[in-house]
């Protein structure tokens, strides 16, 4: 497979501040499938998560819990956020904390040139702060709750707590220099900023005025200290989003640095804001290329509302995986869930998403095709011309697919290969293979049959690796893929070739789950 132009895709860095929830594990899959896909057509792909680690949400946290912040997070990172990736099967390149000593060097170089440059002043500012965005609030970022806890209070409309007025000294960014530049740079790139409804919103953000950044804060000590003023420590978003260029070399490693910036930045739609107004213009001053793409998804729901620990809707990755299995955990949120748009989880859904499409249509087809092979024809599969039809479909399912991913509409992807999964199924009710096998008149047809399902579901073992990589392994290995199937190319999928020899399931690649087990 040729290979193209490298693909570096970056998750937000997760607050450590509690454990990880399915709304933090979705955005993991999301960006661990269009890696995979990437991997697997040839191109120069890497991928990085990682924790952030500093601030004052993280202070606070620790301190509650009778801590210190990085004896917190060392232990949230280790217990909870590292396992969550292998729990989910996330195939990262790199895990970055901005405690690492690597990042916190990066940092300094690039705040230094920042400072020389002259795109950091001192001044004063007050404002309203939220905590738990860690962000200065505008009026119109807050509401006026009328009753309970916090009635007359002003409250962040995200987490719905209240604000802090906080007054101090700050070292600000020049971040207004920059309104007509990101405005000529959505201008130019259009698809800068996805999807088309997060686009809209930033434009409109910065047309109204930007102000300049506070970028320090002396009213607390947890963060990296500004070099040339150890009593103020780094805003922690400016340390945050700096990880995406210290995980790759920046000011270390040139080399690799430019092997891989920019990146593609997938990110929850609520700091869509951070990663393509803040970010962009610091990249901007230091002279640097901006990011290749801003993504922001859309929300998972529970109940209508954002998945939250503090509003005790958050949903622990686990407690799905360890019923439905982290493949289909990881296929029903890319399946079920409009990617870019927000999406409502529900137990009933998934539950009826894993019995219909994965127990009985995929999992029944793998099984059926299998068991058809060894037994008319004792495990080899026939040398014989492929049906049309189905040959045909295979190939405008795999560019329907790698076309959507281009376009981050990985349910898309999914339905397009899905639909495969359907014509298979049908074919065979269609043919009727068990009736073809009691008419020695009719081998040469059967043989068709079976030839024809078997390279049907070696293509889907290539198209679904990305969402599905273990049960897929299980499936190639079973039709006797030829090579490793993650060295298969995906854009080349109907092209796979095999050994010929099927060998028995051990048992179904997604068993039926008991009612009573699915819902509880």
């Amino acid at each position: 497979m040729a290979a193209r132009e490298p693909f570096y895709i970056a998750t937000p860095i997760f607050y450590v501040n509690d454990v990880p929830h399915i709304g933090h594990a979705y955005t993991e899959v999301a960006a661990d499938v269009l890696a995979r896909w990437h991997r697997q057509a040839g191109d120069d792909t890497w991928l990085l998560t990682g924790t952030d680690e500093h601030g004052q949400k993280i202070l606070r946290t620790a301190v509650a819990n009778d801590s210190s912040p990085k004896a917190w997070a060392d232990t949230l990172v280790a217990d909870s956020w590292k396992p969550l990736l292998e729990l989910i099967t996330i195939s990262n390149d790199d895990f970055i904390r901005t405690t690492d000593e690597r990042h916190e060097k990066a940092v300094l170089i690039f705040l230094q040139k920042l400072h020389d440059d002259g795109f950091i002043y001192s001044g004063e500012y007050e404002g309203y702060y939220c905590v738990g965005c860690e962000e200065y609030k505008q009026l119109d970022d807050l509401m006026e709750t009328a009753d309970g806890d916090y009635a007359g209070q002003k409250v962040c409309k995200i987490h719905g707590r209240p604000v802090e007025i906080l007054k101090e000294k700050n070292y600000f960014f020049k971040m207004s220099q920059f309104e007509k530049p990101l405005l000529d740079l959505y201008e130019s790139q259009p698809d800068f900023i996805q999807p088309e409804s997060v686009r809209n919103e930033i434009i409109q953000f910065v047309k109204q005025g930007l102000d300049d950044l506070s970028i320090s804060r002396s009213s607390f000590d947890w963060g990296i200290q500004i070099p040339w003023d150890h009593s103020h420590v780094l805003y922690v978003w400016f340390d945050a989003l700096l990880n995406y260029i210290t995980a790759i070399g920046y000011g270390v490693d040139d080399a690799n640095f430019e092997r891989r910036w920019p990146a593609v930045q997938l990110v929850g739609k609520d700091i869509a804001r951070f990663h393509a107004v803040i970010w962009p213009a610091m990249l901007m001053a230091a002279g640097l290329p901006v990011s290749k793409k801003v993504f922001g998804h859309g929300w998972l729901l529970v109940g209508g509302e954002k998945m939250s620990k503090s509003k005790l809707t958050g949903i622990a990755p686990e407690q799905i995986t360890e019923t439905f299995g982290a493949d289909a955990f990881r296929y029903y949120f890319m399946r079920a869930i409009s990617f870019g748009q927000d999406g409502s989880f529900s137990w009933e859904d998934l539950s009826a998403r894993y019995q219909a499409e994965l127990a009985n249509g995929f999992g029944n087809l793998a099984s059926r095709v299998i068991a058809m092979v060894g037994r008319y024809r004792d495990g080899s599969v026939p040398v014989a011309a492929l049906d049309e039809t189905i040959a045909s479909t295979e190939q405008r399912v795999t560019e329907l697919a790698d076309a959507a991913i281009e376009r981050f509409a990985i349910h898309e992807a999914l339905a397009a290969i899905w639909t495969l999964v359907d014509e298979l199924n049908g074919y065979i009710t269609i043919q009727e293979p068990w009736a073809l096998s009691k008419d020695p008149a009719k081998a040469g047809e059967l043989d068709t049959v079976l030839a024809t399902v078997v390279h049907g579901l070696g293509t889907l073992a290539v198209l679904l690796s990305p969402f599905m990589p273990t049960a897929t392994e299980r499936l190639w290995a079973a039709i006797g893929g030829a090579g490793e199937l993650r060295a298969q190319d995906v854009r080349a999928a109907w092209q796979w070739t095999g050994t010929g020899k099927v060998t028995p399931l051990d048992s179904s690649l997604f068993p039926r789950i008991e009612q009573t087990e699915a819902s509880a």
